[in-house]
Order: structure tokens, then C-alpha cells, then sequence
């Protein structure tokens, strides 16, 4: 006789799907919820250090990120400013942009299925 999984789990207990979502390659993470976050900050920021700092991260972790995402994208996601006045900055490409939008509603969709995988959970 097959169980279902709402026999199995005791019935008081406030059970939630979850997960985290992130793109890969050969089983290695390039993006997901951390560059996205770095990204932005970036974007708000105009600086790769501040961005860091934001986050509590070191700069070289940070270009560490940005270097990595590289390797997987057809074109760099930042484009780094020298010098001026204001000691140069970055900016994020279009599609750097891109990459976010696309996280963002890929989140949306992941995070409607674990709703609906929640909801047959109860009962």
C-alpha cells in the first residue's frame, strides 16, 4: 500500500517547500541570488568597492563574482571607468541588465511552483 506524502508528515507540523535557484555549468554555480545582489549594488552604487562593502564582502571577492559570470557570458556584465574626477566607477551592460530581469522572473515562476507544491502539503 503507497502512502501519500500528507499520511507520512505528522499534521500540526507548518511544512514549506523551499529551495534557491541559480544557473550552472558542468555543476558549477555562475549565477544566482549573490551576483544578482552584487549587480545591483553595482548598478546603484556606479562602484565595484562599494558594491562590496554594501554586502560585506571584500573587493577582490567581488571581482572575483564578476569575473566568474564573465566566463559564462558572451560579453563582460560591467564595464569599468578609470580615472575623472570622481576616480571612475562602473557600469552594468545591457546585458548584465538582462541577466537581472531574467533572475527576477525566473524567481517569480520558481517561487509560484513552490507555492502550489506547499499548498498540496496541507490537507
Amino acid at each position: 500500500m503507497t502512502k501519500s506524502i500528507n499520511d507520512i508528515l505528522k499534521k500540526e507540523l507548518q511544512i514549506k517547500v523551499n529551495g534557491s535557484l541559480w544557473l550552472e555549468s558542468g555543476g558549477e554555480r555562475f549565477f544566482g541570488p549573490g551576483p544578482v545582489e552584487l549587480l545591483e549594488h553595482i548598478a546603484e552604487t556606479g562602484s565595484i568597492s562599494s558594491a562590496a562593502r554594501e554586502m560585506n564582502m571584500s573587493y577582490k571577492k567581488a571581482w572575483q563574482l564578476i569575473n566568474h559570470l564573465n566566463t559564462h557570458t558572451a560579453n563582460p556584465v560591467i564595464t569599468p571607468h578609470t580615472g575623472g574626477e570622481k576616480g571612475g566607477g562602473s557600469t552594468l551592460t545591457p546585458e548584465a541588465h538582462e541577466l537581472i530581469k531574467y533572475h527576477r522572473r525566473l524567481r517569480k515562476r520558481f517561487a509560484s511552483f513552490l507555492e502550489k507544491e506547499t499548498k498540496r502539503l496541507k490537507p
